[in-house]
């Protein structure tokens, strides 16, 4: 399942720069809203689920080159936030749906911790 794919079937809202996310394959996911967990837990290619929608997202998400990451509950980044994800390659994507639900939506369409 690629990215465009994932981003159709919950309706997620893209908050960063466009890309050709047809070529993107999530390998697994992962939620948490503790930073430390995410750096423990995340691997490179997951999808990271999280409330957080400050800009230290960004850095852990570009150390560990997640495939993107949906922040949930309409929880909106300020603009420097979305401006260094652009800059560090880093998909911002939002969705009114809970950690819980999206999870569950993720885990149906496959998506799973390899």
């Amino acid at each position: 399942m690629n990215l465009q794919q994932i981003i159709e079937r919950l309706d997620l809202n893209l908050l960063t720069d466009p890309r050709d996310f047809d070529m993107i394959h999530p390998e697994g996911g992962y939620t948490s809203d503790l930073l430390s967990c995410v750096m423990a837990g995340a691997k490179s290619k997951y999808i990271w689920v999280t409330l957080q929608a400050h800009m230290n997202i960004v850095a852990v998400a570009a150390l560990l080159d997640v495939a993107a990451i949906i922040i949930t509950e309409n929880a909106q980044p300020d603009a420097a936030t979305i401006a260094k994800a652009n800059e560090q390659g880093v998909i911002l994507l939002s969705t009114p749906m809970t950690n819980f639900e999206v999870d569950g939506k993720l885990w149906e369409m496959g998506i799973r911790n390899n």
